[in-house]
């Protein structure tokens, strides 16, 4: 009986010992699976702040940063002061200058309110201005790699918005010389402008018409209305055309240019109507090279 007792004592001894090392070890695994979860935790939290504050700052941008990037764009001839608000919902003060360091700047005589909300891979952009633009403008930009786009959507006029004319003043010479009169309108009927890679491209087309037209050198009222068109195919290549011609008016103008992509080429004339030689004489003179009784105007 006391070899059958002895091996009972040591089986039970054996199981309790199994039995300890199994709850040892699965309260080991436990808390490596608590360790893993807390960890995978952490790391989900951090991740959400770090998404959480991104979000944040996006949502709540100021203006300041639209008027950044678009006096960069201009090199700080088309500034936004005064910004206010967000960049998805602000208002600033548009202002022409002769960019840096200048002295030359003037104001439009309102402001310029803004909305921007994303549409799929697109942002749209809807503007209102109530001394200048026709309405609410709208606009769709889209980004991509290594270019942007921005599609001016057409209004049912297609008149985007009008300007005095003496606002060109704030870009100083020889604008802030001639101290021109008068009204500027911006039409089209739907334009697109890209930038790729440093090049600026130009689809569809845009009309620039000046009515009534005067400056501080003529002596005459008025010196006429005309209209510059842009004509532009991003698609094939080409530059996109410019012209200018004279509806009526007794200063003469006409020209033809390009938009190459990196700048401006133009070649154009300004005459006097006949009787008005003296009245003019002045102003042919500053806007460009006389030739006789003809100015030469050349850009690029």
């Amino acid at each position: 009986m006391s070899i059958i007792s002895a091996a009972l004592r040591t089986r039970e001894r054996g199981q309790q010992a199994r039995f300890a090392r199994t709850g040892f070890a699965e309260s080991t695994l436990a808390e490596l699976a608590w360790q893993r979860v807390r960890g995978a935790g952490w790391r989900w939290a951090v991740a959400g702040a770090i998404i959480g504050a991104a979000g944040g700052l996006a949502a709540f941008a100021p203006a300041a940063w639209l008027a950044s990037a678009l006096a960069s764009a201009t090199a700080d001839r088309l500034l936004l002061t005064d910004a206010r608000g967000t960049l998805w919902n602000g208002s600033a003060l548009p202002v022409l200058s002769g960019g840096p360091g200048s002295r030359d700047a003037s104001a439009l005589p309102g402001r310029i309110e803004w909305r921007l909300a994303w549409r799929g891979l697109s942002a749209e952009l809807r503007a209102r201005q109530a001394c200048c633009l026709r309405g609410e403008v709208r606009a769709l930009i889209h980004p991509g790699l290594g270019r942007l786009s921005v599609q001016v959507l057409p209004a049912e006029s297609s008149t985007i918005g009008q300007w005095p004319t003496g606002w060109l003043a704030g870009l100083g010479t020889p604008w802030n010389t001639l101290q021109l009169g008068g009204t500027l309108r911006l039409t089209s009927p739907g334009l697109t402008i890209e930038w790729v890679q440093g090049r600026v491209r130009f689809s569809g087309e845009a009309a620039l018409d000046i009515a009534n037209a005067s400056s501080r050198v003529a002596t005459l009222e008025t010196l006429g209305s005309y209209r510059l068109s842009l004509r532009g195919n991003a698609a094939s290549g080409d530059a996109a055309s410019l012209s200018l011609i004279t509806v009526d008016g007794a200063l003469r103008l006409s020209g033809q240019g390009e938009w190459t992509g990196t700048g401006l080429r133009f070649r154009g004339e300004a005459q006097a109507a006949e009787g008005s030689e003296t009245a003019l004489n002045n102003l042919l003179n500053i806007i460009g090279r006389r030739q006789g009784a003809r100015s030469v105007i050349s850009i690029g």
